[in-house]
């Protein structure tokens, strides 16, 4: 009899690949414009941080992980946000990405700051090329991977000691939610995120422990910055009635503090998950 408090591995991700579809069918219903090839291009300079950065608690928590002469494989390392610090203490860092947007500024970020020590893959993950490392990172990766086994499966086939992933308890992408409503005329569709995550390893059989905190509300440089995020986020073309409707939204419901600009004001629950390779 099924027991939806113990799923099976198979039904669990049955459920995570259904959440994951559903979201994308709905994004394709309703997008203005043909999907773009590199997603995050237009965003991508806002994943540039500070490696020797010192104000992000999930940071400190992966830095004592690490260990002397060890490999880290980031899978969807973006912008180097978390690559760049891990490998100022490791002995490489591989940084994989599909996205050449990010992996630009992943360069830009390695020159400014005099990190050599990264090895960069252009790739999706699971990837062709075959990449191994002591310790395989996700970071705010996997809410909408709609085939989250096989994924899983590579990152623990490439890991030697440990996997690990940080996620919030929403995707980041739950920011633009509450606009959609009024643009679109339906709800959002809401990806899967930590608590299903720690489900689904459990489905699997994986025991796994978790740093639990907070990601304070993300903010932005400029009013520009956050319609371009929610122009993204709900797939409207600049100049359209619905862009016309959201920016609207936005100019009323977005708070300004010391040039910084809020979407929410609500700190997300983040879990920094780990857990052994099988």
């Amino acid at each position: 009899m099924h027991d939806a408090l113990s799923p099976t591995a198979e039904e669990a991700l049955q459920a995570w690949g259904a959440r994951v579809r559903g979201n994308r069918e709905q994004a394709e219903r309703v997008r203005e414009a043909p999907e773009r090839p590199d997603f995050y291009a237009p965003i991508a300079s806002v994943f540039a941080a500070d490696p020797r950065r010192t104000d992000e608690p999930a940071l400190d928590v992966l830095r004592s992980m690490v260990r002397p002469g060890e490999t880290w494989l980031d899978i969807g390392a973006g912008g180097g946000r978390y690559a760049l610090p891990l490998a100022l203490l490791a002995n490489e860092v591989i940084a994989l990405d599909p996205s050449g947007g990010m992996l630009d500024v992943l360069r830009a970020s390695m020159a400014e700051h005099s990190v050599k020590n990264v090895r960069i893959v252009q790739s999706r993950w699971p990837s062709e090329e075959s990449v191994h490392a002591d310790v395989c990172l996700i970071s705010h990766v996997g809410y909408d991977i709609e085939a989250i086994g096989p994924f899983l499966d590579a990152m623990e086939a490439s890991a030697r000691r440990m996997c690990v992933a940080v996620l919030l308890a929403r995707s980041p992408a739950s920011a633009a939610e509450p606009f959609w409503p009024a643009v679109h005329g339906e709800p959002r569709v809401p990806l899967p995120a930590l608590p299903e995550f720690l489900g689904l390893l459990l489905a699997r059989g994986r025991l796994f422990e978790v740093h639990l905190g907070e990601r304070p509300p993300m903010s932005h440089p400029s009013m520009d910055a956050i319609v371009a995020f929610l122009r993204q986020q709900l797939f409207v073309e600049p100049g359209s009635a619905k862009d016309q409707r959201l920016q609207e939204l936005a100019r009323d419901g977005v708070r300004e503090a010391q040039g910084r600009f809020w979407i929410s004001s609500e700190a997300i629950p983040l879990g920094v998950v780990t857990w052994a390779p099988r």
